[in-house]
């Protein structure tokens, strides 16, 4: 599509001028989406709205409806059923948790590689030497075509690290944005620039800025919407809006692209690669209002969202050889859409808010008094008459890290009638959407590890072969420090990732690693280490029954060249 007819889609996106009754539309579209009759595309585009679960979808068609007069999203019209969001079982605080419950990570690396895995962990397997698994646009990298990734959130977040990064915690954000340096994704626009810039540049990194690097390899930096919009014949773009997460949609100012404008030069430029593309894009801080428990935000970033599908549907309309996929990696905050066994939604109030919640407890921080508050609510809400004790329980926090904010949340979601059951994420299923020839692979009731298996079918793409790439080269260990600073690995596990024997004898306390002729023996009680019989100065830890081994005692055993990214936390096979 030609740079101008997107322009016009997204102006026709903004202005939300076409009335028809969902059901015809998704009736039209439905039909439009089988024409060709095909089963495979040239493009995809995956939409992911962080934290959106069902209740978050009505609240915000129910705003249209009442507040605006048009009866449905865009989302409307395209629906076809819903996922499971599980994870497999894993550690929080060093308890095993079952995994019903998602995150972030664990939700999007199933959705983008097609493995369950832990939460926190990004596109890595749940084990004591993880392997990498490859995503769909690792998968469409590998297969010439031109990639993308886009969010409202850091780009260094959960949801789009899963797609181009590999790390045991979601936290390494540093090593997710040196990950994307070397990932051949073309286009990366989001949040996040401190975790591009180094400490001495206002950043978060202790090693240097890394921009330059994208720059030398030929990436067009922009910060801020009128330098997106004017980007020209790039093929590669890095986009920062914002040292984190790009500004809630009450808070943005003309600097700041909405996820529309994003998604709309996303697609320009990937757009001109003649063997197609890939991209995910994230309406990343629906999450973040939900879990703050900021209703008003939250309904302001689904619509936002649904801009940003309005976009992509028409260029797969116009396209013809497009298919999009669209789910949530899981519901946030609980919420219901009504409360207190009242009957009603008080909808004329829902966008009565100036700014974000978040906005609002930066001026709540400072407030030590009742008059205070009462001032503070009072000129960034409609509410005049807020009471004494309501004021009071602002002033003391709601118990939770969110503090004031999350008690000012509790106050407004009172009295807009709808409810939280919590700060956290729900196990409830989440819709999906979706057309192009990928439609009908993904119907009905599915797990969310369908959504990355039917874009790869779709796409013709080899997940499995990208991911034996990947895994011929990485491995990702737990890992501890010895008190000298030595990183140590966990000797069976790491033994057995890599081909060896390893064999236990309760009788003399002694540990066998063992690779053909080459045998390594540790005395467990004294941590005597000795290699094919011979004595060897090599480190050895027992930590509740798990012997911990150096580097240096793999390669020996191996013959490898095994080196240790610390920034990457991984194993480098050579």
């Amino acid at each position: 599509m030609k740079k101008k007819a997107v322009r016009a889609v997204l102006a026709g996106c903004m202005a939300m001028s076409v009335m028809m009754t969902p059901m015809a539309f998704a009736a039209e579209d439905s039909a439009k989406s089988s024409e060709a009759g095909t089963t495979s595309s040239r493009n995809l585009i995956v939409l992911i709205g962080d934290g959106m679960g069902p209740a978050q979808v009505t609240a915000a068609r129910n705003y249209l409806m009442y507040n605006k007069n048009v009866d449905h999203l865009t989302l409307d019209s395209i629906y076809v059923g819903q996922a499971t969001t599980y994870a497999d079982r894993g550690e929080d605080g060093g308890a095993v948790v079952s995994g019903v419950v998602t995150d972030s990570a664990s939700a999007g690396t199933a959705f983008a590689t097609g493995h369950k895995t832990y939460n926190a962990a990004i596109s890595v397997s749940n084990e004591d030497v993880s392997k990498p698994f490859a995503s769909v646009i690792e998968a469409a990298t590998a297969a010439g075509k031109a990639t993308g990734l886009v969010t409202t959130a850091r780009i260094t977040h959960a949801t789009p690290a899963v797609y181009g990064s590999h790390v045991r915690s979601r936290d390494n954000e540093n090593a997710i944005a040196s990950q994307y340096l070397d990932s051949g994704i073309d286009v990366l626009l989001g949040g996040g620039s401190a975790n591009f810039l180094s400490k001495d540049d206002k950043g978060k990194r202790s090693d240097k800025s890394i921009i330059s690097d994208f720059e030398d390899k030929g990436y067009e930096y922009v910060t801020n919407r009128a330098g997106l919009m004017q980007v020209g014949d790039s093929d590669k773009v890095l986009g920062l809006f914002g040292s984190s997460h790009v500004a809630y949609v009450p808070d943005r100012t003309a600097e700041t692209p909405s996820l529309a404008e994003m998604t709309d030069a996303a697609l320009n430029i990937l757009s001109k690669d003649d063997k197609g593309f890939a991209v995910m894009i994230e309406g990343g801080r629906i999450d973040h209002a939900s879990h703050a428990n900021d209703f008003p935000s939250t309904v302001q970033e689904v619509l936002d969202f649904d801009a940003a599908v309005k976009v992509a549907l028409e260029f797969a309309k116009a396209d013809g050889n497009t298919s999009i996929v669209i789910t949530a990696d899981h519901e946030t905050g609980g919420l219901s859409l009504s409360r207190d066994n009242i009957y009603e939604l008080n909808l004329d109030l829902w966008d009565q808010q100036k700014n974000s919640s978040e906005f609002i407890a930066s001026k709540l921080k400072s407030a030590t008094t009742i008059a205070e508050v009462k001032s503070i609510v009072s000129s960034n809400t409609w509410i005049k008459d807020l009471s004494d004790e309501e004021a009071e329980q602002i002033l003391a926090g709601d118990g939770s890290s969110y503090a004031q904010e999350g008690a000012y949340n509790a106050v407004i979601s009172k009295r807009l009638l709808v409810g939280w059951s919590g700060h956290g994420h729900s196990a409830v299923d989440v819709g999906v959407w979706a057309y192009g020839p990928i439609a009908d692979l993904v119907k009905g009731q599915i797990d969310n590890t369908r959504v990355a298996t039917a874009s790869a079918e779709v796409l013709g793409l080899d997940l499995a072969g990208t991911s034996a790439a990947l895994q011929a080269k990485y491995l990702y260990p737990k890992f501890k420090v010895a008190r000298n600073g030595e990183i140590l690995y966990p000797a069976k596990a790491l033994g057995e990732a890599l081909g060896a024997s390893v064999k236990w004898n309760g009788a003399n306390r002694t540990a066998t690693i063992s690779q053909g002729s080459t045998v390594i023996s540790v005395q467990l009680d004294s941590g005597a280490v000795t290699l094919n019989g011979n004595s060897a100065a090599l480190t050895s830890n027992v930590d509740n029954g798990k012997l911990y081994l150096p580097l240096e005692a793999f390669n020996s055993l191996t013959g490898l060249k095994l080196t240790w990214d610390s920034l990457s936390e991984r194993i480098v096979k050579s």
